[in-house]
């Protein structure tokens, strides 16, 4: 297929990054480099949506993978994976038997595994520059899932479903596929329902997830939806005002320096200490730039709080408060390096998942859930006119318009990074803003 109409089809789908911020898949495909990497590594314990697609949809992921190596003109294309997901590799060898360049690379099965950052190190043995991405080093990393959606782009149908995790306190955990748009409470019906009367939201997974309401709905970047008791401490330090935290912080940090310890960017050679962030706003440095401004280097995996901080302090939450403040002000990192090594205790100090489920308080729930595509009708969904990086979307339906899944209702401002937003059910439009409401 022509580069420019595989571009084009993609853009036209509205495909974004399935996880973490949305990065507009188009944009992300339209360049050249060396490798591209499919991520299947899954960072989060409890998500299964990557695993499991490798499984049951590995002939559709791997032709959009050999598309998208076109493409980019890539010599190589690499399948990063735990090497635990054995059904998937299974199901992954028997088709790519018939594809030269593309090839499986097996890791540990430790955290962050799926940071981009971190599979491109363990894939191709390069660190990419301080505050960058992958292109800096002739590398794109795209998700399992966004293949997918990059296979159904290029058969011509738009961006409409979304596989998510449910897993928790619900009585049927599982993998399911639902419409965008779909409201969360529907979700947990869907699992057969919560198991606890008191219980709150986690989108994402265990570490880097953030609070939701039920009310809220699923977006494109939504891999899973953790379900736990309203006392669990995933829930209740998720829920301390940062105020708290700070006020914490420098009543009871002791500098022993064990979050930087285990900060997965430092152990790439990364400039970034969070035991010194904390010092900064413990002391009220203002001298040094730079000890606040390393924050930028933060990818907020939470290996600071959870992992390591002995104190029960939480390092992420004051980092990226402390982005926040830099924004606001204008702040920008200046002096970002090229790293030519990686911390001598790289390896040693990689962290394990199976004690780190423990450590969450999580081990309790299932992992190898049952993976379902049976079609969900839902009534009414709600589509954020931004799930992605970049400009929100603008609407081009009316109040009152009918719609059938499929249909264009949101579209990327002229010359401006976004994405396309498409009805993900036959109804009509019941509210235009920030958000379209559809319903049957």
């Amino acid at each position: 297929m022509a580069a420019a109409k595989m571009i084009d089809l993609i853009r036209k789908a509205g495909v974004v990054g399935a996880g973490g911020a949305g990065f507009p898949t188009h944009v992300k495909l339209d360049a050249e480099v060396d490798t591209i990497i499919a991520n299947g590594a899954e960072c989060e314990p409890m998500l299964e949506v990557d695993q499991q697609l490798m499984k049951h949809k590995s002939k559709e992921f791997i032709i959009a993978l050999e598309e998208s190596r076109k493409l980019l003109s890539a010599e190589r294309a690499v399948i990063a994976l735990k090497s635990k997901y054995k059904e998937a590799i299974t199901s992954i060898k028997k088709i790519i038997e018939d594809y030269d360049q593309i090839e499986i690379f097996e890791m540990g099965n430790f955290y962050p595994a799926g940071d981009e950052q971190q599979i491109v190190y363990e894939v191709t043995g390069k660190i990419i520059p301080e505050g960058g991405i992958p292109l800096m080093v002739n590398t794109v990393v795209i998700n399992i899932e966004t293949l997918l959606n990059v296979y159904q782009a290029l058969n011509s149908i738009s961006l409409t479903q979304k596989y998510l995790t449910v897993n928790g306190e619900v009585n049927n955990p599982q993998t399911l596929k639902v419409p965008l748009g779909t409201p969360l409470k529907k979700i947990i019906e869907l699992a057969g329902g919560a198991k606890v009367s008191d219980y709150k939201l986690i989108d994402g997974g265990p570490m880097m997830g953030k609070l939701v309401s039920e009310d809220d709905s699923v977006t494109k970047t939504t891999k899973g939806i953790l379900v736990l008791p309203a006392d669990h401490k995933l829930i209740i330090d998720r829920s301390v005002p940062i105020e708290n935290d700070i006020r914490r912080s420098i009543a009871v940090c002791c500098q022993c320096r064990a979050c930087t310890d285990v900060c997965p960017r430092n152990l790439l050679g990364h400039s970034l200490e969070p035991h010194m962030v904390m010092r900064g706003v413990a002391y009220g440095i203002d001298t040094d730039q730079d000890i606040f401004t390393q924050a930028d280097l933060c990818c907020e995996c939470g290996a600071c709080d959870t992992w390591g901080c002995p104190m029960g302090l939480h390092p992420r939450r004051i980092i990226i408060e402390v982005k926040k403040q830099l924004a606001k002000n204008g702040y920008k990192r200046e002096n970002n390096q090229e790293v030519e090594a990686v911390h001598s205790m790289y390896e040693i100090r990689k962290i394990p998942v199976e004690r780190l489920v423990s450590r969450l308080g999580i081990r309790e729930y299932k992992s190898h859930l049952p993976f379902s595509e049976k079609e969900i009708n839902v009534d009414k969904i709600e589509l954020p006119l931004q799930q992605h990086i970049g400009a929100p979307a603008e609407s081009v339906v009316q109040l009152g318009d009918s719609v059938i899944a499929g249909d264009l209702i949101a579209k990327i401002k002229t010359d401006s990074l976004g994405a396309n937003l498409h009805a993900a059910i036959d109804g009509t439009i019941k509210l235009l803003g920030e958000s379209i409401v559809i319903e049957r």
